[in-house]
């Protein structure tokens, strides 16, 4: 009888010690989606004064300036990484373009926007690395025996990586 109260509760805290480690991951992977999300804040928070910086010196569509605004107050309104990607491919149209600009080029707050809007840019490219990362720690060890059994009883689901489809990959601009 004490034997089997004895094997009782070491299973039991192994279940807990299991569902722990698992609790922690998901965590580190919400962290790590928090980080994504306050660089893109940030780069969308420097949009405003990249299109009326932009504004000022090219006679550009206005659509693309409205489509640039529309996006980033979707984005804040559901933080959806696709429509983040569309911004990104909108953005890097209007540095494209201001590349034809000598005079734009020379511009102080343009250059400044520039470095500012690169750094984060960095910045952002390190928190999807770390994003990635923590959500394959994640999935690998719900999907390993004995964790995957935990996961299963306490609702532990899979975490979709961060992923860049070829279209905004192919609009990402090297020199910003």
């Amino acid at each position: 009888m004490i034997i089997a109260i004895i094997i009782v509760f070491v299973l039991i805290l192994l279940v807990f010690i299991q569902y722990n480690q698992l609790a922690k991951l998901k965590l580190r992977v919400e962290q790590s989606k928090s980080g994504i999300d306050v660089y893109l804040q940030q780069r969308f928070d420097l949009i405003p004064n990249l299109v009326n910086t932009v504004k000022g010196y090219i006679d550009y569509e206005k659509e693309t300036f409205e489509n640039i605004t529309k996006l980033r107050n979707q984005y804040n309104e559901t933080k959806n990484i696709k429509i983040s990607e569309e911004l990104n491919n909108q953005i890097n149209q209007i540095v494209a373009v201001a590349e034809n600009y000598p005079e734009l080029k020379a511009s102080e707050q343009f250059l400044n926007l520039q470095r500012n809007l690169s750094k984060i840019e960095s910045q952002l490219q390190a928190a999807r690395r770390i994003f990635n990362n923590d959500v394959t720690k994640y999935n690998t060890k719900i999907n390993i025996v004995p964790y995957n059994i935990i996961a299963i009883l306490f609702g532990f689901n899979e975490e979709s990586l961060f992923q860049i489809n070829d279209e905004t990959k192919n609009n990402i601009s090297v020199d910003l």
